[in-house]
């Protein structure tokens, strides 16, 4: 049983910049890149595993042939449970909307979104969109969507480096402009445009919207969650651990080493380490900030040396 370093699928979205090429080492034949999918089984968009003697297979691939490295604790879920992908926007998103698992299900034939978001670094003044500030009506969401009023409506956050965002299926959402967040999700890409600011594809066309499907699906009321991670700054030999959300779908912490610490992937669950900055070594794999490990559940005990600050995702 191996560690796995994973190569990562990316994607030249139109609101895409350049941030993934050049600070995390991301390679595109494309123009720009919008998404580095840094954990993925996802039809459209695979890992790639580029050490060790599965080099070269797709993460599914591997899953395939060992079917225990998932853990006991992904048993519930019909397919690989989680997405993860660094995004660089450096434009605004469209203003949008994820469906529920039953929803999703019944009319896309794969799972809802749940999401969260770690805002990774932004420009000042940056902001989002996440849900409203206001309840409304389905009718008033309808009309506003019509008049071109939706905006008016939504609830603007500014964002700052380390705010996490904990964006349930119904939330209506938007990345802003000058934001580079880490977001893990289900495993799902299934997203409803409500308000796309006129903006017309590489076809030439205005960007498909999903208007009927959007109205099924929002939750029309503000956030009910703050902007903070989940738990406080624990120190831990070696390093410090932040929870930053816990849920059905995931469990992310943020761990700073500076050091050794010691990390134990029993027969639960596997661990997806994603490397935010810095160096230094995954087990016996050498490490830098961009990139992203598989380690499968009933490893046992590894480590993370160095100075590095990482995304620890698995499930509970």
């Amino acid at each position: 049983m191996e560690i796995l370093k994973l190569s990562a699928p990316c994607k030249d979205y139109i609101w895409g910049g350049n941030r993934l090429r050049e600070e995390y080492g991301k390679v595109s034949d494309a123009d720009k890149i919008a998404e580095s999918w840094e954990l993925s089984c996802h039809k459209d968009g695979q890992s790639v595993i580029a050490n060790g003697k599965d080099k070269g297979k797709t993460l599914s691939e591997y899953v395939a042939e060992n079917k225990n490295a998932l853990g006991t604790a992904c048993d519930r879920f019909e397919y690989f449970p989680i997405l993860i992908k660094l995004i660089d926007a450096k434009d605004n998103l469209s203003v949008q909307v994820h469906p529920d698992n039953d929803y999703a299900m019944r009319v896309e034939g794969e799972y809802g979104k749940t999401e969260m978001w770690y805002i990774v670094d932004c420009e000042e003044g940056s902001q989002l969109i996440y849900g409203f500030d206001k309840e409304i009506s389905r009718e008033e969401f309808a009309d506003r969507i019509k008049n071109n009023t939706l905006l008016e409506v939504t609830n603007n956050v500014p964002v700052h480096k380390g705010d996490v965002f904990f964006i349930e299926s119904g939330t209506l959402h938007a990345i802003g402009k000058g934001i580079l967040i880490a977001e893990i999700q289900q495993n799902s890409n299934t997203t409803y445009r409500v308000y796309d600011y006129g903006r017309v594809g590489k076809d030439g066309k205005p960007r498909e919207l999903h208007i009927e499907k959007a109205i099924d699906v929002t939750e029309l009321c503000p956030p009910k969650y703050d902007t903070k991670p989940q738990g406080k700054p624990v120190k831990i030999d070696g390093g410090e651990e932040t929870l930053l959300r816990s849920c059905e779908y995931f469990n992310v912490h943020k761990i700073k080493v500076s050091g050794t610490v010691t990390l134990d992937a029993d027969e639960k669950s596997f661990m997806s380490v994603l490397v935010l900055d810095g160096s230094g070594k995954i087990g016996e794999l050498d490490a830098k900030k961009g990139d992203s490990f598989f380690v499968p559940a009933g490893y046992g005990r590894f480590t993370l040396t160095g100075n590095l600050e990482v995304i620890l995702s698995d499930i509970v």
